[in-house]
C-alpha cells in the first residue's frame, strides 16, 4: 500500500526535535520557527511533557467515556484557572476541525437556526460544516455546500450588523487573528461591536483560537486582547504539544444534553496528561508572558528590517504569530530558508512568510532567525 498524496513535501525527515531545534534523518540540524503548523507550544521533547506521556502510558492510555475520568476533570480545573473561563464548560475532542463542528452544533441546537457567518479569509478546517465555513473553495467538495454559510469582510462591522438582523443567524465564527488567511486580526471596535449584535439578534459568537490562542499571541486567547467574551470558544494544536487533542470552551448560558455531543477518543487519559503537561510547563516557565516578550521584540526587529527591505511590503501579528508580507512570491525563498539556512517556516498565500515557533523560543533565537534570514533576502 502507499499512501495517499495530500501535501507536497519537502525532501527531508524530521527524526528528533528539543526546544524550537529539530534533527533530519542526516544529523542536520534545524531552527524551528513554525512548530508544526502551531501545535509545538512549550517546544519539543520537553522532558517533564515526556516524563508524564511514559508514566500515563505504564498505567492507562485509553478507556472509554462511559466511566469516570478523574483527569479529564483536573484538566477542566486547571484549563479554566489558566485562561480566565473557570466557569465555562469543557467538551474534549480530538482535532480543530472536530472542535469546530461541534461549537456550530452546539450553537444551531441552542437557537433552532441554521445560518452561520464567516470571515473571508477564514479557515476552520476540512471537515462538513467547519470546511463550508473555510473560505477556499477549492476544498469544499459538493457535498460540503449546503448554503448555510455566508462570508463577510473582517472587521466590517456594517456587514455583519446588517446579516444578523435578519434573525436567522445561529453563529458568527471568527479567528481574531486569521493564520491560513495571513495574520489578519480582528480590531477591538469590531469585535466589541459585534458581541453586542450577537447578543441583540440572539447569535452565538465562536472564536476560533485553534491556532491563535493557547498562549500564541501573548495573551492566553487572542480575543483577550479585545476586550470581549465570546459564548464559546474552540482550541487544538497547542493544547497538547503534538498530541492529538482539542477542546470546545462553553459558555454556562448552554445546558448540556445527553447524546447532542459525543466522542470516542476525546479526552483519553493519554491526551489529558498531555495538556496537564503542557499547562505544567506553561505556568512554570511563563511561556505566555515569554510570548508576549519575544514576540514583541522579534516584531520589532522585522519591521526595522523591513524599513531596509523594499522587497518586505508589511510586518504584521501578535506574540508569535507573526506574518511578513513580501512584494512577490516567497516559494524560492522558504526553499532557500529550509535547504541553506535550516530554518523551518511557514506560509500564506503565495507571498506571506508565516512564523509560528513554540512558545519558549529565545531571544538569542529569534536573532539567529533574523540574520538567517537576511542570508535569503
Amino acid at each position: 500500500m502507499n499512501l495517499f498524496p495530500v501535501y507536497p513535501l519537502f525532501d527531508i525527515e524530521i527524526v528528533k526535535g528539543q526546544g524550537c531545534h529539530v534533527w533530519d534523518s542526516k544529523g542536520e540540524e534545524y531552527l524551528d520557527l513554525y512548530g508544526g503548523h502551531a501545535v509545538i507550544s512549550i517546544g519539543h521533547c520537553h522532558p517533564h511533557y515526556v516524563e508524564a506521556l511514559r508514566d500515563q502510558l505504564g498505567k492507562l492510555g485509553f478507556y472509554s467515556n462511559s466511566v469516570i475520568n478523574g483527569l479529564q476533570q483536573q484538566l477542566a480545573e486547571r484549563l479554566g484557572k489558566a485562561c480566565g473561563y473557570d466557569d465555562y464548560q469543557l467538551f474534549l475532542i480530538n482535532s480543530g476541525a472536530e472542535a469546530n463542528e461541534n461549537a456550530l452544533k452546539l450553537a444551531s441546537f441552542h437557537t433552532g437556526r441554521s445560518r452561520v457567518l464567516a470571515a473571508g479569509k477564514a479557515f476552520h478546517g476540512r471537515t462538513s460544516l467547519a470546511v463550508e465555513a473555510t473560505d477556499n473553495p477549492k476544498i469544499l467538495a459538493p457535498v460540503n455546500v449546503t448554503g448555510h454559510v455566508t462570508f463577510l469582510p473582517l472587521n466590517d462591522l456594517a456587514a455583519f450588523e446588517a446579516e444578523l438582523s435578519k434573525g436567522d443567524v445561529a453563529a458568527v465564527i471568527l479567528e481574531c487573528i486569521q493564520g491560513v488567511g495571513g495574520i489578519r486580526m480582528a480590531t477591538a471596535e469590531f469585535m466589541q461591536g459585534l458581541r453586542a449584535a450577537c447578543d441583540k439578534y440572539g447569535t452565538i459568537l465562536v472564536c476560533d483560537e485553534i491556532q491563535c490562542g493557547y498562549g500564541r499571541s501573548g495573551k492566553f486567547f487572542a480575543h483577550q486582547h479585545l476586550g470581549v467574551r465570546p459564548d464559546i470558544i474552540t482550541v487544538a494544536k497547542g493544547i497538547g504539544n503534538g498530541f492529538p487533542m482539542s477542546a470546545v470552551l462553553i459558555s454556562p448560558k448552554f445546558e448540556a444534553t445527553f447524546g447532542q455531543l459525543g466522542t470516542t477518543f476525546g479526552g483519553n487519559h493519554l491526551a489529558c496528561r498531555a495538556a496537564l503537561a503542557v499547562l505544567d510547563v506553561m505556568e512554570e516557565e511563563k511561556l505566555v508572558e515569554n510570548a508576549a516578550t519575544v514576540g514583541a521584540y522579534l516584531l520589532d526587529q522585522l519591521k526595522a528590517l523591513a524599513a531596509q527591505t523594499p522587497a518586505i511590503t508589511d510586518v504584521r501579528g501578535e506574540g508569535l504569530m507573526i506574518g511578513i508580507e513580501f512584494a512577490d512570491s516567497i516559494k524560492t525563498m522558504r526553499n532557500r530558508l529550509v535547504h541553506e539556512q535550516h530554518v523551518f517556516t511557514g506560509a500564506a498565500s503565495t507571498n506571506i512568510l508565516r512564523l509560528l515557533p513554540p512558545l519558549c523560543l529565545t531571544k538569542a533565537e529569534a536573532d539567529d532567525f533574523i540574520t538567517r534570514l537576511k542570508a535569503v533576502l
